[in-house]
């Protein structure tokens, strides 16, 4: 059984994604376990669970309306570092956009608590999960099966905890391109 969820986060679900990095994710991507597909990270952390409600989904779904689908492809990989391995989606701005939209509705949830600059990414592995080395050849594994294609067509905004299997979609957020 699933804890209660202590989390939520906005994202792009890239389901085609997961032939090409599913099988890394699942050994060097811990919120794999916990529920989390692959995706690209629109807006995280974002509200308290318990702060959301049928109004907040609302202002969320108004937030990203504007937005088209978006058409993109994941061709390279990229490094933060030396310990955080990801594939870079080409265009980036639309997810960059829906970022700041989601943010300016909700200024209270800037990205990634204003640690770091975001920057549009699908996460494969984390160096707190293994060697540079181990990283490295997961790399080199998921190089040779890009570029893969995907569409985007709407947004999720999910709710979850650190435990296995607790992650869950709250709602969609269709991406219709109108107000």
């Amino acid at each position: 059984m699933s804890s209660t969820p202590t989390e939520s986060a906005v994202l792009a679900l890239v389901p085609e994604a997961e032939p090409v990095v599913g099988k890394e994710r699942r050994e060097l991507d811990l919120t794999t376990a916990t529920g989390v597909p692959a995706h690209v990270t629109v807006l995280y952390p974002f509200l308290p669970p318990a702060e959301i409600d049928d109004a907040v989904i609302a202002r969320l779904r108004h937030a990203v309306a504007g937005a088209g689908a978006i058409d993109c492809s994941f061709p390279t990989t990229g490094w933060f570092g030396e310990d955080y391995l990801w594939l870079a989606p080409r265009p980036s701005a639309p997810f960059a956009d829906l970022t700041a939209c989601v943010w300016e509705a909700f200024p209270s949830c800037p990205p990634y608590r204003g640690e770091h600059e975001p920057l549009p990414h699908l996460t494969v592995g984390y160096g707190s999960v293994a060697s540079v080395a181990t990283l490295q050849a997961a790399e080199a594994r998921v190089v040779g099966q890009l570029p893969f294609d995907a569409r985007i067509l709407s947004l999720h905004l999910l709710v979850g905890s650190r435990e296995p299997d607790s992650w869950r979609v709250l709602a969609e957020l269709p991406l219709t391109g109108e107000r």
